[in-house]
């Protein structure tokens, strides 16, 4: 249940197998069917999820309108991280798009780790500093470029999640209402 979980850890920090054993020992796992909340707003996020199979999406809903936030597939993360952080309740909710199969960390497991084990710090260090990078590239792409170009990079960075998620969600994440993004889906094709 844990391969991916330390496939990708060990990518970034070599660990002993020692120092696996001592993780692994305060890793959750959690099934989820498609459809099933892992977070709804309103609740404290008590957990960071590694997913080991399947895909999740982190939204909000404003004006009866949902925003995706984040999708997570095989080998990424997701959490309400203020939530998670802070305990305050989350202003996101996060469900299955797929059934799928979690590694949860608690915020108590999660505390303990980067006390005990500084290899877990470093791991998390790391993954916050890559999330963050990848935050700020999305907001200069809303920010900065046409709608065509927008997409054409999310297909190119994110080829898997095409495949996998309705061009809905495709288009709120990228700041596109789903007519948007459809006339720009067949300006493309017809360009073909």
């Amino acid at each position: 249940m844990y391969d991916l979980f330390f496939q990708k850890f060990n990518d970034k920090v070599p660990l002993t197998a020692a120092e696996q054993e001592q993780i692994k020992a305060y890793l959750t796992p959690k099934k989820l069917r498609k459809r099933q909340y892992l977070l709804q707003e309103e609740d404290v996020c008590k957990a960071i999820a590694f997913v080991e199979k399947g895909a999740l999406r982190e939204y909000a809903i404003e004006n009866g309108s949902e925003h995706v936030i984040q999708f997570a597939i095989e080998g990424w993360i997701i959490s309400d991280l203020f939530s998670f952080l802070t305990g305050e309740p989350a202003t996101y909710n996060i469900d299955a798009l797929e059934d799928a199969e979690l590694v949860l960390i608690t915020k108590t497991a999660h505390e303990e780790l980067l006390k005990k084990q500084p290899k877990y710090e470093t791991y998390i260090r790391l993954l916050i500093t890559g999330a963050y990078i990848a935050l700020q590239r999305r907001l200069t792409s809303n920010i900065s470029l046409p709608a065509e170009e927008r997409y054409t990079r999310f297909t190119e960075t994110y080829p898997d999640i095409v495949q996998r998620v309705p061009q809905h969600m495709i288009a709120s994440y990228i700041g596109l209402s789903p007519e948007t993004l459809s006339r720009v889906r067949k300006k493309m094709a017809d360009r073909r």
